[in-house]
């Protein structure tokens, strides 16, 4: 509304200083409106993106190696910032954020917790680490190597479902009964992490769970009164609700403001064997003075990627789960933004633009690979805004901070029982999220009960047996044996595929399975129509006049011609999707017409 009024304006300017003058005011209004929300988008992805390094770190051998931590924090922001762009830019083409998936985590951790790929007791101790040591950095740096070679192999897979238009194929063999147990292992596997990093200090992680949770629950619904500006009401105050848009955020700032607070006053022990000593904020404090200010990241950093089929298999579970999630992003984040459901086309294009974004994960080294980020999908429901010029710049503001290296070293001196408190909340909501699913299928059904009852206990069960008897795995062959205990080990791989093996093999009808359910909410119910090419074609007609060609149009990924449709035709379109109720929180017309640069 803020854009309609200056065009308005300009039409109807006036000669003289003053017009001059608001006009000015009235931009830079605007402006500061575009940077409040491109700021929104790139906290609220802040919390998942950085929560994956610090995860990683303890199973590189890296617990006591900072330095190293910060560069590993700014190579994934500078990646997620890379692959936000080629997303918008060229892959679905809506204002989507892309960044590290917790989905590759619990396959990663199963690879590193393999005997050959465990770390020396040594580096667990502070004062034995020497970082600069050749010997030290090549115990880390052959880790991440494996994992790089890893990510990239099994990237070509995503790459190849997206763009030859096989993701249509999975999805239809992959329900609410195969995603709830695969989404909810997940975050039960991560328990671990969370009970470490908690335990150093319960009374801080405590105090960061409790300010996440009043902030996102409690304070949810309270707005804070933000200054713009309208035709009608001149400058005035909006209501944002920021406490919905930026709980994590503000939790974690508060929670070390008081640790360094009783830090300063010496409230927290200073005896390095005391209980509490982790919640002190100077123990990483020499970490910014060593990093450096600029630091450019680069593929194959830490050296030539290895690979091996234990790695590949393992994070191929990863993938297919981050496959099957992204879709339903997709749609959320066309809902959402008022832009007609995603074609078919955009969604394989949209897959594997994904996978050439973990292909960049792997070369550059992160540890991990990326993926849609779905709570910037519901903070475009909060902000109204779903312009991609914000994710854009969102995108562009990720890569600036990757480029800073003392702004990954401020991030790793954040107490480590102020990250455990972030972990119980949020590795508890990627576990409800996954059972949420359940609301599609007939849950009163005995036959559904015990798929999911089965396939979640036997997520548990058999990975914590094999962690416990690593040598019960014997086939003769050492890469087979790999293989095996690396997926037996991933409770995601094993939940999801008892929940995919069993919804497709015992009879149910497809209401009791929740595919009907399914399949309306995430199927394009607009498929049929020419959409306004605008919204999922290529940026600035790139590709346009050959996509028309006949024979081209049977490219998965390719847009199909719509060089037929009248202006009345594009006007109809718009008034179905909005009879449709698709636009009943953003402008539609903006975001149709919204350029991506």
């Amino acid at each position: 509304s803020e854009t309609f009024c200056v065009t308005n304006m300009q039409k109807n300017k006036k000669s003289g200083r003053g017009q001059i003058v608001f006009h000015t005011t009235v931009y830079i209004y605007i402006y500061i409106y575009i940077y409040i929300y491109i700021y929104i988008h790139y906290l609220t992805a802040f919390g998942g993106i950085l929560a994956i390094p610090l995860i990683l770190s303890r199973e590189l051998c890296l617990e006591h190696d900072t330095l190293t931590q910060s560069h590993l924090i700014s190579t994934i922001f500078f990646v997620s910032g890379i692959c936000t762009l080629l997303q918008v830019t060229l892959g679905v083409r809506l204002p989507i954020l892309q960044g590290g998936t917790f989905a590759f985590l619990t396959p990663t951790l199963a690879v590193l917790s393999m005997p050959e790929w465990k770390c020396p007791a040594w580096t667990s101790n502070a004062s034995l680490v020497n970082t600069s040591d050749p010997e030290y950095i090549e115990i880390w740096q052959t880790r991440i190597r494996e994992l790089q070679g890893s990510i990239m192999v099994a990237s070509c897979f995503q790459i190849f479902v997206g763009f030859s238009g096989l993701i249509g194929l999975l999805m239809s063999f992959i329900g609410p009964l195969t995603i709830a147990p695969t989404i909810s292992l997940i975050g039960l596997s991560l328990f671990d992490s969370a009970g470490n990093d908690a335990g150093k200090h319960w009374g801080i992680a405590a105090m960061t769970t409790f300010l996440i949770v009043l902030f996102s629950q409690y304070l949810r619904h309270l707005p804070v009164p933000l200054p713009t500006y309208s035709k009608t009401k001149k400058f005035h105050f909006t209501q944002v609700y920021i406490f919905q848009i930026l709980p994590v955020l503000l939790g974690i700032t508060m929670s070390w403001l008081i640790c360094y607070i009783l830090t300063e006053y010496n409230v927290l022990t200073s005896d390095p064997q005391a209980y509490g000593y982790q919640a002190r904020t100077d123990l990483k404090r020499n970490v910014i003075g060593r990093a450096p200010w600029f630091r450019f990241p680069y593929p194959g950093q830490w050296g030539k990627p290895t690979v091996s089929a234990a790695g590949v298999f393992g994070i191929l579970a990863g993938v297919v789960s981050s496959m099957v999630e992204s879709v339903g992003d997709y749609h959320a984040c066309a809902r959402l933004s008022g832009a007609p459901p995603p074609p078919k086309h955009a969604i394989n294009r949209g897959i594997g633009i994904e996978g050439i974004g973990c292909l960049l994960a792997g070369a550059w080294g992160t540890g991990n690979g990326t993926t849609s980020y779905s709570e910037n999908v519901g903070a475009l429901g909060i902000t109204k805004v779903g312009s991609r010029i914000v994710i854009v710049a969102s995108g562009f503001l990720m890569i600036i901070m990757g480029l800073f290296g003392k702004i990954g070293a401020i991030f790793t001196t954040i107490p480590t029982p102020v990250i455990g408190g972030m972990f119980l909340v949020m590795f508890g909501v990627i576990t409800a999220a996954g059972i949420s699913n359940l609301q599609y299928t007939d849950m009163n059904s005995s036959r559904n009960i015990f798929i999911f009852g089965f396939s979640m206990f036997c997520g548990l069960v058999i990975p914590n047996w094999v962690i416990k008897n690593p040598s019960s795995v014997e086939t003769g062959v050492v890469e087979l044996d790999q293989v095996i205990t690396v997926l037996l080990t991933t409770g995601m791989f094993v939940g999801g595929f008892f929940g995919f093996v069993l919804d497709n093999t015992i009879p149910g009808s497809a209401q009791e399975r929740g595919i009907l359910t399914w399949k309306k909410i995430h199927e394009d119910d607009l498929d049929e129509i020419l959409v306004p090419s605008d919204v999922y074609d290529f940026p600035f007609r790139i590709g346009s006049q050959p996509c028309f060609a006949s024979w081209i149009r049977f490219i998965p990924f390719c847009p199909k011609s719509n060089h037929g449709n009248s202006k009345k035709d594009h006007a109809d379109i718009l008034e179905t999707v909005k009879e449709n109720d698709i636009n009943k929180n953003v402008n539609l017309t903006q975001a149709v017409h919204d350029t991506p640069l």
